[in-house]
């Protein structure tokens, strides 16, 4: 695949890396949104999460437990983060290959209304 993220999961585009294994890899995202922006990208080409299969549970599930381990390292653990995964264009994507951004730092603020 040529998308960007694949290139940077092959170590063609450098990227500042926090994290990385066999099935992801985690770096500072270059347009963050707050003091902690970190994105977790499988190494394996998903177009999206809409494009994921049960063959992707584990990994899935991967990109959580690092999403958890990120926030631990750059100590955001204990006040609070978000994980988010835009999918598709209405949903925010702009890069189709799935993948999480893990944001904190700084008080986000709600995203839907109180009940």
């Amino acid at each position: 695949m040529d998308c960007v993220f694949c290139r940077i999961a092959r170590g063609e585009i450098p990227a500042r890396t926090v994290f990385q294994d066999e099935h992801l890899i985690a770096f500072d995202d270059i347009h963050p949104a707050a003091p902690v922006h970190v994105l977790i990208v499988p190494r394996k080409h998903i177009s999206s999460l809409a494009g994921a299969s049960e063959e992707d549970v584990l990994l899935l599930g991967r990109m959580l437990l690092a999403a958890r381990d990120v926030a631990r390292a750059r100590g955001i653990e204990d006040k609070g983060y978000r994980v988010v995964a835009n999918t598709g264009e209405h949903g925010g994507q702009e890069v189709f290959h799935c993948h999480l951004h893990v944001l904190g730092g700084m008080p986000l603020g709600r995203i839907l209304p109180p009940r």
